[in-house]
């Protein structure tokens, strides 16, 4: 039962981070880029809590999130998501330039 538990968590760290890139990000900071903050906020609550119930298992999870496949993953979907962000950024620039040539007649 524990193992099985402690997989879930190990997935739950696939789009993760490590702990001490955790520790240096707020979800909160304006023009922020990366939308894995949350997922690692979350990752490190689990973490953290996991580790003070059982070390052991928080030492499993640290371990697994330092594997190849989980940095792997984890770094193509930062470079994704970050595509998204700027073509996302550049959308909204481009309807607020249309709103105020076109609607507003700036």
């Amino acid at each position: 039962m524990l193992q099985s538990r402690a997989l879930v968590i190990a997935l739950i760290l696939l789009l993760s981070t490590t702990l001490p890139e955790v520790q240096s990000k707020s979800i909160f900071e304006k023009d922020r880029r990366d939308w894995l903050v949350i997922p690692d906020a979350i990752a490190a609550y689990i973490y953290e809590s996991v580790n003070k119930i059982s070390p052991k298992v928080g030492q499993f999870l640290a371990d697994a999130a330092q594997t190849p496949a989980v940095v792997v993953t984890r770094n193509f979907l930062i470079r994704e998501t970050a595509k998204i962000s700027i073509m996302a950024e550049q959308l909204v620039e481009k309807i607020k330039t249309l709103w105020y040539t076109k609607v507003v007649g700036h």
